[in-house]
């Protein structure tokens, strides 16, 4: 069995971890996988909208414990030659600190379905896309520091800018568990739903992107990211850029014609 699932369908790709014996827990596989499914979405224009989410009866419980007590993988023991801290640094940066950098070339929504548990790297994984539909049972938890590590795979640079830096370093030290309405309600996560609810809210919400116009979807996701970096002049130089595109485009007549004729635009 497959440690990752992908698969299209109705230009909607669905990433599904695929442990559910071990919470979804990554593996080494996983990770690889998860790399070549997001290198295939960014390079792959069919692709208009995708879905990150678990196997089971949870979404992610982030770094296994059980790898980690037997020294395998990237906490491989003193005594393996190989298992220094650079090659412990490097295997992050070449593995799992991989999927961040992959999914900022992304401009398509990715959305992340989250039940269950999201504890660690798999709240984090979640804290990457750009929504997140939790069930209202949801348990999440930056749970690091119960096993003396650090959130090696972007939790740092994410969580802040989501809830502030106080209140990061709060759920980063004590590792609280929230639920998912009080995750929502500090702004980690962007909408709870029913259990039963989940999935098919989740896919009538990537749908509805999926019929919008692309080209200005896909824009408006990297003004809205690439304007954290820029002061104001420089956000608006850009944004007019990209103005002066779309309204080129036969996505912005068919949306301004269908406003006007009073019905509902049909997009390419």
């Amino acid at each position: 069995m497959t440690d990752l699932l992908f698969e299209v369908q109705d230009h909607i790709a669905t990433i599904t971890l695929n442990r559910p014996e071990a919470y979804n827990a990554f593996s080494e596989e996983m990770i690889t996988q998860w790399i070549q499914s997001l290198e295939m979405i960014r390079d792959d224009d069919d692709i208009r909208v995708v879905i990150v989410k678990g196997n089971g009866k949870s979404f992610c419980a982030g770094g296994d414990i059980k790898a980690m007590q037997a020294g395998e993988g990237f906490f491989k023991s003193e005594e393996d030659i190989s298992s220094t801290g650079l090659a412990r640094k490097n295997s992050l940066w070449k593995k799992i600190q991989r999927i961040p950098l992959l999914l900022e070339e992304i401009d398509k929504p990715v959305i992340a379905q989250v039940h269950g548990f999201a504890m660690g790297a798999g709240l984090d994984m979640a804290l990457m896309c750009d929504i997140r539909i939790a069930a209202k049972s949801t348990k999440i938890s930056e749970s690091y520091i119960n096993v003396a590590i650090v959130p090696g795979d972007g939790g740092a640079y994410y969580l802040p800018k989501l809830i502030g830096l106080d209140k990061a370093l709060d759920l980063f030290w004590t590792a609280r568990v929230l639920t998912a309405d009080e995750a929502k309600d500090m702004g980690i996560v962007t909408f709870v739903v029913d259990d039963e609810e989940l999935d098919q809210y989740t896919w009538n919400y990537a749908k509805e992107l999926a019929n919008r116009p692309q080209t200005t979807l896909r824009f408006i996701k990297r003004a809205v990211y690439q304007s954290q970096k820029m002061d104001l002049r420089s956000a608006l130089d850009y944004i007019s850029s990209q103005m002066a595109i779309v309204t080129e485009l036969d996505d912005f007549k068919e949306g301004v014609n269908a406003v006007v004729e009073k019905r509902k635009p049909i997009y390419k």
